[in-house]
């Protein structure tokens, strides 16, 4: 019964979640894709080569991180994700993070990734194939993409907004607990 009552609340807090800021903030974001959507599939590599397909990833908590070195926005919101989310779930089976670098060579990647620094993988988005696949044409690169273990997105930002931004930590929590 107990385990019961801790169930429901959790999923109560996940729709409480689902329901804040995220629900109406995503069709002001430009985004093409919505919660509940599949998330588009691709497969692109990092800078070293490693060849990484998000269908591969289905059974993990994904978080996608659209960035480029020349976005102010992301080069300050990068370093909470570092230290509030890939090193507290980096080690977790069931936890993917991945930066998408939008339209950038993999020698500046790197060196990005060097500057901020974090040390999650960064992918090569080097024509903007996947990010356009997630946004309309213009649209700025600062936002998370949260996907669930059956590949569902569940969570979507823009920009860095404190508030949002726990608000997808507890989203991250809740789905890790499943």
């Amino acid at each position: 019964m107990k385990k019961l009552k801790n169930t429901l609340k959790s999923i109560i807090s996940l729709i409480a979640i689902f329901a804040g800021i995220n629900a109406s903030a995503q069709t002001d974001y430009g985004y093409l894709v919505k919660v509940g959507d599949r998330a588009p599939d691709f497969e692109t590599t990092t800078p070293d080569g490693t060849i990484v397909k998000l269908s591969d990833l289905r059974g993990k908590v994904v978080m996608l991180q659209f960035t480029a070195s020349w976005c102010s926005v992301c080069r300050k919101e990068m370093p909470h994700i570092e230290a509030d989310i890939w090193n507290k779930h980096k080690s977790n089976p069931d936890f993917a993070l991945y930066g998408v670098d939008l339209d950038e060579p993999a020698e500046k990647v790197e060196a990005f990734a060097q500057q901020i620094p974090v040390s999650y993988p960064l992918l090569l988005d080097a024509k903007g194939e996947i990010f356009y696949q997630y946004a309309e044409k213009g649209a700025g690169v600062t936002r998370n993409v949260i996907i669930d273990k059956n590949g569902k997105i569940v969570f979507l930002t823009r920009l860095f907004k404190q508030e949002e931004f726990d608000q997808m930590k507890a989203v991250i929590e809740e789905l890790l607990k499943k």
